[in-house]
């Protein structure tokens, strides 16, 4: 276990955040609390946490192109997402685990209960994760995934989206979040992206194109740095 510099250590703003229910994301419904909320004192547990530096990392583990390679590549628009992990402070936060989790090329994920008419991909298992280095930078090689429908409402669908967890320095610095492609249509027709009422909190979760990162006739490049609390912090995944 590694101990957090508490003297950097800020709580999340909750204000930056949607609401815990909003109608229109159907399954926020259900899933509100009931009651006031209860503000527990974080202690010593919260405010420290694993320490990945060791960890030991297979060869294509942010390789998504290899990583579950049965014979071929799979389908779809070769892409590069990186980026730096930072504090609140824009000090880096290196040797922490940065995973990552998607749907293929053409929508669908590689889970027993997606029943999207969308064809698993033989090569391609969706999932990748990366230790950031001294400077807090991150990268995995992927495919674009794609956008698919949701029983949400009668023609509703989810932007291309990738889904992160990053872990920070403490358990109470741990981040769940989505990261949606410069450009979409879909990401204002979304209800999810909708529940956010703060404009600045929906671009946090925007990568942008970098051709700076792209490599020539091979992959386009996206860059997304992800901020752990404090005032410039990455929103927070409300599911």
């Amino acid at each position: 276990m590694s101990d957090a510099d508490n003297s950097r250590f800020v709580i999340r703003d909750r204000n930056w955040h949607p609401k815990a229910l909003t109608p229109d994301y159907k399954t926020s419904i259900l899933r509100s609390p009931r009651q006031a909320l209860v503000s527990i004192p974080q202690s010593r547990s919260e405010t420290s946490g694993p320490d990945f530096s060791h960890l030991k990392m297979g060869q294509h583990d942010n390789d998504l192109l290899l990583n579950f390679n049965h014979g071929g590549l799979p389908i779809g628009e070769r892409i590069i997402v990186a980026g730096r992990v930072c504090d609140q402070y824009g000090k880096p936060i290196p040797h922490t685990l940065v995973e990552m989790w998607q749907a293929n090329a053409g929508g669908r994920y590689r889970h027993k209960k997606d029943s999207y008419l969308a064809p698993i991909d033989p090569n391609f298992g969706g999932v990748g994760r990366a230790l950031t280095d001294r400077d807090g930078n991150y990268s995995f090689r992927t495919v674009k995934p794609g956008p698919y429908p949701w029983r949400n409402g009668p023609n509703d669908w989810r932007p291309a989206h990738i889904h992160f967890s990053i872990s920070g320095p403490s358990i109470a610095t741990r981040l769940i979040t989505q990261l949606y492609f410069e450009g979409d249509p879909l990401i204002p027709m979304c209800p999810i992206v909708k529940s956010i009422a703060n404009p600045d909190a929906v671009q946090s979760l925007i990568a942008r194109l970098d051709m700076s990162m792209a490599n020539p006739m091979d992959c386009l490049a996206y860059r997304f740095d992800i901020v752990l609390r404090g005032q410039r912090k990455t929103h927070f995944e409300n599911r």
